[in-house]
């Protein structure tokens, strides 16, 4: 004779555990589904700073000491005086977000280095500097202190015209994404300053390489 009350808890547990199934299935599911749209919005919002090209706008940035350059497109400002070491850079957001600029960080070795710079090292910008997606604009800073090393540094390397460095750390308009590129700036023989990216790092996402 047919144990049904056993046959019954099988059936039930057997119920139970393809329900089980179908609903850790369903849930894999919509976790894939919220990751991809989540990477979705976060591509929208991805800045990617560039330098701009040759053929770009020239810009007007001042200074707070009432100092103003005029920076063509692709290329750089480096001055250097008794009181402060003024430099400019032109650049150009390709990504798809607005990027807003936090820090910087001055280094003598343009090329080369496959490390990104020590986040507590990097300068933070006196104001905000917002950069459209797909447009142009500036990036500045200066030393001031005279006996820094990084003014030392700066100054002997602008003065007899030398190759540097120049790391942009930046983000999206969230506060997220930071991204940093590490920008090369060569002297021209016309007096100016050519601009060059040299490699790019992610600071909040796995490394692009």
């Amino acid at each position: 004779m047919a144990d049904w009350v056993t046959i019954s808890s099988l059936a039930t547990a057997g119920g139970t555990l393809v329900l089980a199934v179908a609903t850790f299935a369903s849930v894999r599911s919509a976790n894939r589904a919220a990751r991809i749209a989540e990477v979705s919005v976060l591509s929208g919002l991805r800045p990617l700073l560039m330098p701009s090209r040759l053929d770009d706008p020239v810009q007007k940035v001042g200074f707070f000491d009432n100092r103003w350059f005029s920076v063509s497109g692709g290329s750089g400002v480096a001055e250097a005086t008794d009181d402060a070491v003024y430099l400019v850079m032109s650049l150009r957001n390709v990504g798809s977000g607005i990027a807003v600029l936090h820090g910087w960080w001055f280094s003598d070795r343009p090329t080369g280095v496959a490390e990104p710079p020590p986040l507590d090292e990097m300068i933070r910008l006196n104001r905000d500097l917002y950069i459209s997606a797909g447009d142009i604009g500036f990036w500045q800073g200066a030393f001031r202190d005279r006996s820094s090393e990084e003014f030392v540094l700066a100054h002997r390397l602008v003065e007899d015209r030398q190759r540097f460095a120049i790391a942009v750390m930046y983000g999206d308009l969230e506060g997220g994404q930071r991204t940093i590129t590490r920008f090369g700036l060569t002297p021209r023989p016309d007096g100016g300053w050519l601009v060059a990216a040299s490699r790019v790092w992610n600071v909040d996402r796995p490394a692009p390489r």
